[in-house]
């Protein structure tokens, strides 16, 4: 997919997470598999905006891969690429805090990004 054709993603992101995608440390974004993120694909671009401002970062997805879990999620994955300043205990508490088990039960994207 060239960028020409690179499908563009709206997402909203907590202040937290948002900065350490800017700053390149935060290589795997987690999402529940909600019905309008089945078609997210390598090659498109996620415009990240913080929620109630204007600021944005846009990403490249390198790859999309479905977990049952969110603990599997970041066994698969390494949690320092999910947040680089929690522990594994402390991200599973805070994901699971924004998703709930019904969410959870959706499916548990992990989401490869570049700047």
């Amino acid at each position: 997919m060239t960028d020409t054709t690179a499908r563009v993603h709206a997402l909203n992101l907590y202040r937290q997470y948002f900065d350490l995608v800017a700053a390149g440390t935060k290589t795997i974004e987690v999402r529940v598999k909600y019905p309008h993120l089945e078609d997210l694909a390598a090659g498109d671009i996620i415009r990240f905006r913080v929620k109630g401002t204007d600021e944005t970062c846009d990403v490249r997805v390198l790859r999309v891969t479905e977990y049952e879990t969110f603990e599997a999620l970041l066994d698969g994955e390494g949690p320092a690429n999910v947040n680089p300043d929690a522990t594994r205990e402390e991200q599973l508490t805070n994901i699971r805090s924004i998703y709930g088990p019904q969410k959870e039960a959706l499916g548990a994207l992990a989401v490869e990004i570049t700047l």
